[in-house]
């Protein structure tokens, strides 16, 4: 049964690589509180996709290898805009993200063009290494930018579908995040913020901290 905290036409994008463990019940606790969630695969080798039932609401899009996040994100957004969907919120399929927020996001949705779970006021479980990246790399955006950004590593975001066109982002891994932001920024685009906890448990990040760092220099200062 579909849950009464349900917007219509939202959707959820979850990008997802070797995930099994965790995917089938961030899946399902998702469709709680969107109209449809769009899986995107990014090559995985553990044949995740194979612990989902089978739901016309479950929308799974594969890359044939793994491409990176900014690809399956993009690939996401693309489909939510050919769906006609108003309303999008992206998510990891590693259950660090709760999607009992999911409501708050949409409710902010109503009055701004993008939301950010910020993790900045909750860092009690996050690696030291994560906590220091995610904090350089928020400041130098911040200063970039000119606006005030709280969390630029955070994948738990909303975004209202008609301004994707205007942000899609050209870098293809996890970067892909923070480009959004800067184009969005460029755009003149409201951001709002909501508090979210950090979630760590025996998952084993993809993203390496100091490559996540040059990265992000190269990005800043070409973009």
């Amino acid at each position: 049964m579909r849950s009464t905290l349900t917007n219509r036409n939202s959707a959820a994008v979850i990008p997802c690589f070797n995930e099994i463990k965790y995917i089938r019940n961030v899946v399902l606790s998702t469709l709680k509180y969107v109209d449809y969630v769009i899986l995107v695969d990014d090559g995985s080798t553990d044949n995740s996709v194979s612990v989902l039932p089978t739901d016309d609401r479950i929308i799974v899009l594969r890359n044939e290898q793994n491409f990176g996040k900014g690809h399956s994100l993009n690939a996401g957004f693309m489909k939510v805009q050919e769906m006609g969907i108003h309303k999008v919120i992206t998510l990891d399929g590693d259950a660090q993200h709760d999607p009992a927020l999911i409501p708050q996001f949409l409710s902010w949705l109503d009055k701004t063009e993008i939301v950010i779970g910020a993790r900045r006021k909750e860092l009690g479980n996050m690696p030291i290494q994560r906590i220091i990246s995610n904090t350089i790399t928020s400041f130098l955006l911040t200063l970039k930018v000119r606006r005030k950004i709280l969390d630029s590593q955070s994948g738990y975001r909303g975004y209202q579908v008609k301004i994707l066109e205007n942000i899609l982002p050209e870098n293809r891994g996890f970067m892909a995040e923070t480009e959004i932001l800067i184009n969005a920024c460029r755009a003149g685009y409201t951001i709002g913020y909501i508090t979210i906890p950090t979630i760590y448990g025996d998952q084993v990040s993809k993203m390496n901290p100091v490559g996540a760092i040059l990265d992000f220099l190269r990005l800043l200062f070409t973009k």
